[in-house]
């Protein structure tokens, strides 16, 4: 399984990418999954619905299941990339958008237009620059429009 944190500065186009690539990657023949990081309080529920009576009267996990989808809800205490890994089934490729920081290989989204110095430039441990503008760092620089480029960047690592 490969693993790639996609991280970035708000609004550098990290889910743009991440959807992109999960689109590229699929269309390879690979199966892939992607976590999702958000410092944002979260509540997929509306209160008053079955679910949301479930979990505030103290249930640990409740399952919301379809015809076609679930989702599964459950209080925790920051989950690290490696807790989450174990609850994925085996694929391909894990892309993981927002974790900036920890051991995990990390591609930054950077555009100069944010107005923001890549992260890349004080954390020599990403991995790659997939950018917009010129970006005079160590790391290779991939072409931000360029996805099968940074897909092949990706399955290369």
């Amino acid at each position: 399984m490969i693993l790639m944190g996609i991280i970035g500065h708000k609004n550098a186009g990290k889910t743009t990418l991440t959807a992109a690539l999960v689109t590229e990657l699929t269309a390879r023949g690979l199966t892939v999954s992607t976590l999702k990081h958000t410092h944002h309080a979260v509540d997929l529920e509306q209160p008053g619905t079955d679910t949301h009576r479930h979990r505030t009267a103290g249930a640990r996990q409740v399952i919301l299941a379809t015809d076609h989808r679930l989702t599964l809800m459950e209080e925790v205490n920051a989950p690290t990339i490696p807790d989450l890994l174990t609850r994925l089934a085996p694929c391909d490729v894990v892309l993981a958008e927002g974790w900036k920081h920890g051991t995990h290989p990390r591609l930054e989204v950077w555009r100069p237009e944010t107005g923001k110095p890549p992260l890349a430039a004080a954390d020599t441990s990403i991995l790659a620059i997939a950018c917009t503008g010129t970006c005079d760092l160590p790391q290779p620089r991939l072409d931000l429009n360029d996805i099968p480029a940074i897909a092949d960047f990706i399955c290369s690592t």
